[in-house]
């Protein structure tokens, strides 16, 4: 325990400071999932002045979400009971709906004599306006004593438009400071570890510009459907759930130039530098630099699934795609000519989560007997599900020939640390808690982002082409293989 770096922050007088966090929308299934197991972790770290208020409008009271807590944590690995009793007793229940100004006015009263304040939106978008305004309108949102923060949950606005209206009404009643916009894809350690990997390593960096990279694929896959969550993913789509936030995100740090120092604006000044530079796609090129695509009904893992429009929720005339890939260029010295490709869909092969950097041939070809594909060194950034980092190279086979085939170097996180990696939101929750605001987005690379995507959404709706079909199980539509057709390669294997 001793050795562990995030009990070691928790330990000193900096990170000690007491708290109390407002979860806004603390019935639903994130709370559940994600919120109070990173809580009670850090608990279990060393985290112990604080505590935890639930906001929501079911009619629950401290004794009901206590022990809908304890369902939550029934099954966490290496707590005692006594452990969970203690960790319960700082959950309270604030009953009230989002818009009752009377809710907004006891918040002073639950908060106790901690003088620190972490409002987490742990609701639908929709409500975000409404508890924004209400906390700026009864004062909560800057006080004289102690830090307030405001953690929110993407989506940060549907288009270019919204975001920055989002952004106007936080920045009415929030300094950018006390902002922490959550992309629980920074929080993983393979993610955090691209920056270690380029900057902390002197044989990535010389190579790692348009001289020696013949392209970039981030790919984020998943194999399962859209499910019971329909009627939000008709609203959203591929390329605003994943590509606007998580994919944009590795693909800044992957590319992105060096920073002064490791503070939390200069590492998010080159990531907007990066977004900024991003070559935009015209709606005249869209056919040449996107597709888009809807799963079909079919047989995954041996079980029938239905299509995409088949699912509940969602319109059978939808156009709302669930699988999108996109070629695209960055308008930079490092980078210029190098094509980026990323895809993300539903429904695919399996689930994996990915960068792929691959380097350019040798400029001379010796070895006339090798297998075409063996020809490119390819470094691949595993983030989910095993997290590591694979560089795949050329090797003779044993023999009297020089045949070669491709051999991998690995890195995983469990067996070269012999520890599991921390969870996504623990890091980040601890990150929101001590104030650094390094894995969190800023105003301006949503707004950047947005200005990207949206021109595609635009053009998009002008486009009343048939929406291609792809199978349950597969790597996405066929259109998608002559997007990196169009290079003379193809996607990495699902």
């Amino acid at each position: 325990m001793n050795s562990n770096p995030l009990l070691a922050g928790l330990e000193s007088s900096r990170r000690t400071e007491p708290f109390v966090i407002f979860i806004f929308g603390v019935t639903g299934d994130l709370t559940r999932k994600k919120l109070m197991p990173a809580l009670f972790s850090l608990y279990l770290k060393g985290m112990s002045r604080f505590k935890i208020v639930g906001f929501a409008r079911r009619e629950w009271s401290d004794d009901f979400f206590r022990e809908r807590a304890r369902d939550m944590l029934e099954d966490f690995p290496g707590a005692s009971d006594e452990q969970l009793t203690s960790f319960l007793g700082r959950l309270s229940y604030l009953r009230s709906t989002f818009e009752d100004p009377e809710g907004y006015r006891q918040i002073d009263n639950y908060a106790g004599e901690f003088p620190n304040r972490i409002y987490y939106l742990s609701t639908p978008p929709s409500e975000y306006d409404r508890i924004i305004q209400n906390l700026g309108a009864h004062g909560l949102a800057k006080r004289s004593t102690g830090f307030t923060r405001i953690v929110v949950e993407k989506p940060f606005g549907h288009d270019y438009a919204s975001a920055v209206a989002l952004n106007n009404n936080l920045a009415q009643y929030f300094e950018e400071s006390q902002i922490y916009r959550i992309d629980h894809y920074l929080g993983k350690e393979t993610v955090q570890n691209i920056m270690l990997l380029r900057f902390g390593n002197a044989i990535y960096e010389p190579v790692w510009n348009n001289r020696y990279v013949d392209h970039i694929e981030i790919t984020v896959a998943e194999n399962i459907g859209v499910g019971t969550r329909g009627n939000y993913f008709e609203g959203a789509g591929t390329l605003r759930d994943m590509v606007q936030n998580h994919m944009f995100q590795l693909m800044s740090l992957t590319t992105m130039e060096p920073p002064n120092d490791l503070s939390a604006d200069a590492i998010r000044g080159e990531k907007v530098k990066i977004l900024r530079s991003l070559k935009p796609i015209t709606y005249r090129e869209i056919d040449e630099y996107t597709v888009r695509g809807q799963y079909s009904r079919g047989i995954i893992d041996g079980q029938e699934v239905p299509g995409y429009l088949e699912e509940e929720g969602v319109d059978p005339h939808s156009r709302t795609e669930t699988f999108v890939a996109l070629k695209v260029y960055l308008d930079t010295w490092r980078w210029a000519g190098v094509p980026i490709f990323l895809r993300s869909g539903k429904r695919l092969m399996r689930k994996v989560s990915e960068i792929s950097v691959h380097f350019t041939e040798p400029p001379k070809q010796l070895f006339r007997n090798r297998h075409p594909s063996m020809n490119r060194n390819t470094l691949i950034m595993r983030i989910q599900p095993e997290e590591g980092i694979t560089l795949n190279m050329n090797a003779k086979i044993p023999g009297y020939t020089t045949d070669m085939r491709p051999v991998n170097m690995d890195f995983a996180y469990g067996s070269a640390f012999g520890q599991a990696t921390l969870e996504a939101y623990e890091r980040l929750l601890f990150d929101a808690i001590v104030g650094d605001s390094t894995l969190y987005t800023r105003r301006d690379e949503i707004e950047a982002s947005w200005t990207f995507i949206t021109r595609i959404l635009e053009g998009w709706k002008n486009d009343d082409t048939p929406i291609p079909a792809y199978s349950p199980g597969s790597s996405g539509p066929e259109e998608s293989k002559e997007l990196m057709g169009s290079i003379g390669s193809k996607w990495r294997r699902l």
